[in-house]
């Protein structure tokens, strides 16, 4: 991980094709804090593809792909993972860096949490990658109640208390910079 990042929007790739974790820095993900008209918000369940106990939930959300922003690459991973299409994507909530094992490799990323809200609530994962459809499970509405309570790993580390807080208090005015998370 670099030891100083700067969280402005660096250019694309200018259409080189090759993602930014070959050229040395962490590759640039949206996610996406997923809340229904009852404010549960959506997880899915991963594992490692070959060991479905080692398990955890995540919010939607992905690399970018070409020269898409954040927000596009936002609402087409959340329509590729969940299917759900009819959403009002808001204001990023928080950024983190994170680096962790997955499928045989280190992951090093760069993500921005969007806030969005939905009153589509099936979910249908009909546009996952050969990977993801080998290493998620399915998906889940869960409350905060239930999220402070959650005894499984949840990713971010700190979700329950963060979307307390969004809950409570309102996005923030500018993103949260949140812990570096090295797994």
């Amino acid at each position: 991980m670099p030891a100083e990042v700067s969280y402005d929007e660096p250019p694309h790739d200018g259409g080189t094709g090759t993602p930014d974790e070959y050229r040395g820095g962490p590759r640039k993900v949206a996610r996406v804090v997923l809340l229904d008209p009852e404010e549960r918000i959506l997880l899915l369940h991963g594992h490692e593809p070959d060991d479905p106990a080692d398990d955890w939930w995540f919010t939607p959300g992905g690399g970018l792909e070409g020269a898409e922003t954040r927000e596009q690459a936002a609402l087409r991973e959340l329509v590729e993972e969940t299917g759900i299409t009819e959403v009002e994507l808001g204001p990023v909530l928080w950024r983190r860096l994170c680096s962790f094992p997955f499928a045989g490799r280190r992951w090093d990323q760069d993500e921005w949490y969007y806030l969005a809200r939905t009153t589509q609530t099936a979910t249908e994962a009909a546009g996952l990658t050969d990977l993801e459809r080998r290493s998620v499970a399915g998906a889940r509405w869960w409350t905060c109640q239930e999220l402070t309570e959650a005894h499984e790993t949840v990713y971010p580390t700190r979700l329950a208390e963060l979307l307390r807080r969004v809950l409570d208090e309102g996005p923030p005015a500018t993103p949260e910079v949140l812990d570096t998370e090295i797994v």
